[in-house]
């Protein structure tokens, strides 16, 4: 068994270790797409329990990802190492050292959860950009902002993490966290007043060194809620990323940023008085059209940029009273591509609609007097297309 020095010091960056085994890892074509190097003792945390295994190097050999397999841990490297030599292992300590700001984080917000709504956590993913914490019982925007403030406090407060290794009996009478039955020797991290869980992977010796536990989203999950968060540099740089967009939205609405959330409103409403009038305006360039119908054609066919959906509906509805032919409404470009609404009392359309989608790349269906979907194509291709199926 190979021994994992990260239980004894999640700090440790740098080690000696003896090559005891290495695997060929087979690509898909059968080719070499690999390695899979076992050490008889490593730093190298692997993947497991909702976390990504550790990146580094062997002997300069790029180490791309750890994983556990029958109780071994296997260093995936692209190029070969020797059995039986002696290197120096390096662990990308600027990556762990996030991974371990995300996961102690994690730790004392799902403590309080647990502590003040009896929640359990039901799953937890360290990713590359942000950490999701799934918890088995809903909670309110409200609540979730009153946690995140609780677990800045035990930032600020900078407690001691404290690793156990609880004997049976210990254990027994020991209140702690667990998604799993673990067999063995059970390892407890510990953070006094504020959650006692069993976990294996690497933990900041301090909460002060998390730096900032910051509740990015919440959101109903599966009957209960996942919250979503980042810490340390994560958190500045989500911070960073968001101010810019402040002072850019800031810039474009001519407000503080303090005040962008009103300039907002103001520009919802401007825009919704502007939306009004030019629907006032579309009824009357559609009833102008509407007007030039005769009753004899076999094709009315219009396109616009742009127009209301409920405008070209309205429109096709009342051009079928006017036409004994086919009568259809596209909105778009030749560039984006068209959405249309085609209806007629005289003809099956649905069957027309097919031959046409199967022409201009479209998609969309309907009944045998009205259809709508999308397409492409050039607006007069189309029409022409249209114009022949209309005279036939």
């Amino acid at each position: 068994m190979t021994e994992r020095l990260f239980y004894k010091d999640s700090y440790l960056g740098e080690f000696e270790a003896v090559v005891l085994r290495r695997e060929e890892r087979i690509g898909k074509k059968g080719d070499v797409d690999g390695y899979e190097v076992v050490l008889d003792r490593t730093a190298f945390f692997p993947e497991g329990g909702g976390q990504s295994g550790d990146v580094g190097w062997i002997r300069g050999v790029e180490v791309i990802d750890t994983r556990e397999r029958g109780g071994e841990v296997y260093h995936v490297t692209r190029e070969a190492l020797e059995t039986g030599e002696r290197v120096l292992g390096k662990v990308n300590f600027e990556e762990r050292f996030d991974r371990m700001q995300q996961h102690s984080g994690e730790h004392i917000l799902s403590g309080l959860v647990h502590r003040k709504y009896g929640y359990e956590n039901v799953g937890f993913h360290l990713g590359a950009d942000v950490t999701t914490l799934d918890f088995d019982g809903e909670l309110s925007w409200e609540q979730v902002s009153e946690l995140e403030g609780l677990a800045n406090r035990a930032v600020f407060e900078n407690v001691a993490v404290e690793v156990l290794y609880p004997s049976r009996e210990e254990l027994s009478l020991m209140e702690y966290r667990s998604k799993i039955e673990i067999e063995g020797q059970v390892r407890i991290v510990k953070i006094p007043g504020y959650d006692v869980c069993a976990c294996c992977a690497p933990h900041v010796r301090r909460t002060g060194e998390i730096g900032l536990i910051k509740v990015i989203g919440c959101e109903r999950h599966r009957g209960g809620c996942r919250i979503t968060i980042v810490c340390g540099m994560r958190a500045l740089l989500d911070y960073r990323k968001k101010q810019q967009s402040v002072s850019e939205v800031s810039v474009a609405l001519s407000a503080k940023p303090e005040r962008i959330a009103e300039a907002v409103v103001r520009l919802k409403e401007q825009q919704g008085k502007v939306q009004e009038h030019l629907n006032r305006m579309q009824a009357v360039y559609l009833k102008q059209r509407l007007m030039e119908i005769g009753k004899e054609e076999r094709l009315v066919c219009i396109f616009e940029e742009d127009l209301d959906t409920v405008a070209i509906r309205n429109f096709v509805n009342d051009a079928m009273n006017r036409c004994s032919g086919v009568c259809g409404a596209f909105v778009g470009t030749d560039e984006r591509g068209y959405h249309y609404i085609i209806g007629s009392k005289t003809v099956d359309v649905s069957v027309l609609v097919r031959e046409m989608n199967q022409r201009f790349q479209g998609k969309g269906g309907g009944k045998p007097n009205m259809v709508q979907g999308s397409l492409k194509g050039a607006r007069e291709e189309i029409r022409t297309w249209l114009l022949q199926r209309a005279a036939g």
